[in-house]
């Protein structure tokens, strides 16, 4: 079935997803969750490469894609948490990355990476992304 065949309520999530990811805010969050080393990041690594927001803007971003299947809360199970690191991470869903890659927003992907890379982390910032991932 094609795009312009689909089932009109199928049309208006894609919509309303496609309004959501190109939010600004929303958009520089999931560069930030697709140029992470471990597409993984905790709300800490995400308020740090977002100075100029709050860690509440963030975190209502991040929950507003996760409420259109874009992004995913990912956990680390009890018995693998430290006591001075994450175990609440954000990620891309399966269903998120078909629909980036619908629409031609994944194409930038390893060059999201290469300009994380570059940014420059503090000591605990480091220790953050070293953390145990879940695994997915």
């Amino acid at each position: 079935m094609s795009r312009s065949d689909a089932p009109p309520a199928e049309i208006e999530r894609e919509r309303r997803r496609l309004d959501v990811v190109t939010q600004e805010t929303r958009f520089a969050l999931l560069q930030d969750l697709l140029g992470h080393p471990e597409g993984l990041p905790s709300l800490k690594e995400l308020d740090y490469v977002n100075p100029s927001k709050s860690r509440s803007t963030i975190h209502g971003h991040l929950q507003t894609l996760i409420e259109v299947g874009v992004v995913e809360t990912v956990t680390l199970p009890d018995d693998q948490r430290s006591r001075d690191l994450p175990y609440t991470f954000y990620g891309v869903t399966e269903e998120g990355r078909a629909f980036l890659d619908r629409h031609g927003l994944l194409r930038a992907e390893e060059t999201l990476r290469e300009i994380y890379d570059r940014i420059e982390r503090t000591e605990e910032i480091e220790r953050y992304e070293q953390a145990p991932r879940p695994d997915r």
